[in-house]
This record gives structure tokens, sequence and C-alpha cells, in this order.
């Protein structure tokens, strides 16, 4: 198998990453479906990537054409087996649940082509403890994207069973759809930049779950040293705080350490609340027009 096999992507999971991934896809020529257990996902789905694409367009990445002939190489599909039965690659976005990932993988072994590609776009685990489960260790690696609108890097993590032919195909599709490949030389919880951003979100849940500073004071001190657009309770936001509770969830239940339960149960309150950060219109900032992203928030001044 040569890079130019890869004609047919699926999309495992049709949430906010998955959308950005398959999107990207598409707008580089690929055929592009979307598979995800719950109808009103897939139905989300359809409206939020055309939103994106009015975002690459008013950016100036996409003219209105070629967003449009972007969108029709993508269907949504309720039916496992005719989403899968073509793929040539296949790229996996549910939740950071491994048991779940492995159930997932192990359903669509059967389902698509002896050839394909599969990889998982996981934040925070690595691919040897779901390898065995996708029944094709060998043509199986973690390909971690970030926010395709703000950044073009993508990590890529194989295990020790994954081929070099695999790992060199993924590296060609990387670059293919207009992305950086970071290539590691050995597995890493969190990648190379994701396993920055979660000692900093620790330390961030760590200071609000303790009662140091609230999570608009942890953002001001962050932006307002290092420059940045956010802080890390706004990346949190952005990235989903069902997922950013997720991963801190897991890692707390397999250390049993007190303050990682305290960060989690911090981070729950909010899901339990429905506040799931931008995809929601509320987490730790409204949306779509967040504080911090108005003039003054690091000086501290209300918005007029």
């Amino acid at each position: 198998m040569n890079i130019e096999d890869i004609r047919q992507v699926l999309i495992i999971g049709a949430g906010n990453m998955g959308q950005q991934i398959g999107f990207q896809c598409a707008v580089s020529g690929y055929e592009v479906a979307f598979y995800d257990v719950g109808e009103g996902s897939l139905e989300k789905a359809k409206d939020r990537i055309g939103k994106l694409a009015r975002t690459f367009m008013a950016s100036g990445r996409l003219t209105e054409e070629s967003a449009q002939a972007s969108l029709k190489r993508i269907r949504i599909s309720y039916d496992a087996e005719e989403a899968g039965k073509n793929s040539d690659f296949v790229s996996e976005s549910v939740p950071e649940d491994p048991a779940l990932k492995c159930r997932v993988f192990a359903q669509f072994n059967k389902i698509c082509p002896p050839h394909a590609i599969f990889t998982t776009n996981t934040s925070s685990l690595i691919p040897s403890m779901i390898a065995e489960a996708t029944g094709r260790p060998d043509k199986f690696a973690a390909f971690h994207f970030h926010d395709v609108r703000i950044t073009n890097i993508v990590d890529i993590m194989p295990h020790p069973d994954t081929s070099e032919e695999t790992t060199g195909l993924i590296k060609a599709f990387a670059e293919r759809i207009g992305q950086v490949p970071i290539m590691l030389k050995k597995e890493n919880y969190g990648y190379v930049f994701n396993a920055m951003l979660m000692e900093l979100f620790k330390s961030a849940q760590t200071l609000a779950a303790n009662g140091v500073a609230t999570a608009e004071e942890i953002d001001r001190a962050w932006m307002g040293v290092m420059h940045t657009f956010a802080g890390p309770f706004g990346i949190m936001d952005s990235i989903g705080l069902d997922t950013a509770w997720k991963v801190t969830d897991y890692w707390a239940s397999k250390t049993g350490d007190p303050q990682a339960l305290a960060n989690a149960a911090f981070m729950k309150q909010y899901v339990d609340k429905g506040l799931l950060g931008v995809k929601s219109g509320k987490g730790f900032y409204s949306y779509p027009e967040p504080a911090f992203g108005k003039p003054g928030f690091i000086e501290g001044k209300k918005p007029l």
C-alpha cells in the first residue's frame, strides 16, 4: 500500500475534533465518511461542519467554491457497515476511555478492508493500550490533531509493533492534508505538546480547586505573562470540559492521588451542569464572545 491508495477516510466519532479532522481531509480532496453511535451527534456535526467551512472562508483559506466542493465530499452515515466497508484510512475520536476505544476498533476491524490503516486521535492514552484490540496492530498508531483552525501541527506516535510502512504512510498522509507531523521515537503519554499542556491544566485546576484564585484570575496571570490569546481555562473550554474532565478523572482514578481526585471533582461540577465550553455555549466563559477575548480582560476591566 502507498499514499496514492488512500482515497476513502472514515472518521469514527463526530465530536469537535472528529469534525475538524474530517473536514481537513475533505478540503484536501479525500472522500470522508462520518460515523457516530448517536444520531443527534451526527445531526449536530452537519451544522458544525458547515460553520467550520464558513470559518475557513472568512479567514481566506477557502473560496466559496472550494468550500462547497469539500462539503460534497463528506457523507454522514448511521450504519457502521456502510461507513467502514470501503475505508482506506480510519481516524478515531471517541471519548478517552481505553475500553470503549478497544470495542470500537474491534468492531471496525471486522468491517474495514484488511489494508486499511487505523489511527487514534487520543489526547492522553498511548496506542499500545489499544493495539491488540484493533486486530491489526502493525497497521495502527496514534495520529493526534490539535485545533485545525489555528494550527497544522499533528503528532504521530507508533507503538512497538507499528510497522515502518504504516508510520511512513501516516506521515505522508499528514503532509497530503497540509499538516506538519511531529514524529515521536517512543510512546509518551500526552505526546509532546499535550504532555506540557496537561501539566499546565493540572496546575490551573489545582489552584482553582483549592480556592487559591478564580479561573479568570488564573487565566489573566497566564495571558499577561505569556502573551497568549487564552489562558488554561479558556483553552479547556475550547477542547471541551467533558473531555478535559475525562482525562483528569481517568488519571485520578488510576493514581488515587487526593489532589487529582479533587481536580476531577472540580471539573465534574461543570460537566454535570452541561457547561462544556465552546460546544455548549458556556463553560468557564460564555460564547461566542468570551470575556478573555475582550479588551481590558488582562487588566481586570469589565467590558461595557
